[in-house]
């Protein structure tokens, strides 16, 4: 569970750390306020959430088994350990 929340909090990250790196390459000042005006941080906000939800639709369409599959739980069949599927 810890890698999904991770993933989103680094799409969620990457507007500001790119916007922080253009900062860096233009040599303006990345801790000066006036680099970070209310306006860009509100668009920086969008993006990363556009971004975010994105993802959400991404992986919940395209991740996990087909609509009505039905999933069989890891068993032991003669001693020996058979992994779970989806059929």
């Amino acid at each position: 569970m810890i890698r999904p929340v991770f993933t989103e909090i680094a799409l969620f990250a990457a507007p500001f750390v790119l916007y922080a790196v253009f900062l860096w390459a233009t040599k303006a000042g990345i801790m000066d306020i006036e680099s970070w005006p209310l306006t860009r941080l509100a668009w920086l906000t969008i993006v990363a959430l556009v971004l975010v939800v994105g993802s959400f639709i991404f992986f919940a369409h395209f991740s996990g088994s087909r609509p009505g599959s039905t999933y069989i739980p890891a068993h032991l069949e003669n001693g020996k350990f058979v992994p779970g599927t989806t059929k």
